[in-house]
């Protein structure tokens, strides 16, 4: 064993100055290295804060995408507002036409029934004219015209209510001008002033639209 550890310091004896070198030139050596350390994080940390930079400010490209997407955004938005407005006038265009047609076929025929109302009218005379003492039966011929007549009154009144028209005979009513014409005022006892008195020509009206007023006499103040 003695032996074996002799060997070994002589080994050992020649690297010792070698060994003392390099642990003299050690600490340049970690100084060096520190400084390298800290040079390599330092150009990490500029890196990283350059490219925070650039993060945080947008390119021109971006602003350009961001000025274009803004501009498309509002485009959008007036489009939608035209799409919008044009809906609801196209739907006022169709309610209104539909109005137009209902009307059409409510008020087309109103000419036609303007012309009959004269017809009516005749025959109101006619019946009206007729002494109600002549019609006996010893006067067949009489009897039989007015009842003719009368008959045929009944008739057309029938064919006129079925289609929407109707009379206006208002006595006694309160005096409205959308429906009656006044001819004269004049005083009547026994009546309220504004109401009507006499009614000198029949009015009519056509699915609740005045096709012709009543021409009457209005009651006024004594």
């Amino acid at each position: 064993m003695a032996a074996v550890a002799q060997c070994v310091r002589g080994a050992l004896r020649p690297r010792l100055p070698l060994l003392s070198v390099a642990l003299r030139t050690s600490p340049r050596l970690l100084c060096a290295a520190t400084q390298q350390k800290n040079t390599g994080q330092n150009l990490e940390e500029d890196q990283s804060q350059s490219q925070n930079e650039q993060k945080v400010e947008p390119s021109s490209a971006e602003k350009l995408l961001a000025e274009e997407k803004a501009k498309l955004e509002e485009q959008l938005k007036e489009v939608t507002d035209k799409y919008r407005r044009a809906l609801a006038d196209a739907e006022n265009i169709r309610q209104r036409s539909q109005k137009l047609v209902e009307e059409a076929k409510l008020y087309g025929i109103q000419s036609f029934c303007k012309d009959l109302l004269e017809v009516a009218d005749i025959l109101e005379k006619a019946t009206e004219s007729v002494p109600k003492e002549e019609i006996k039966d010893d006067n067949p011929h009489l009897k039989s015209l007015y009842e003719g007549l009368v008959m045929t009154e009944v008739q057309i009144q029938k064919v006129f209510k079925k289609h929407g028209l109707l009379r206006l005979n208002p006595v006694g009513a309160k005096f409205d001008p959308y429906e009656h014409e006044a001819l004269f005022h004049a005083p009547v006892e026994g009546q309220e002033p504004g109401t009507v008195a006499l009614v000198s020509k029949i009015g009519y009206k056509l699915h609740g639209r005045t096709l012709r007023p009543a021409l009457v006499g209005v009651v006024k103040d004594a």
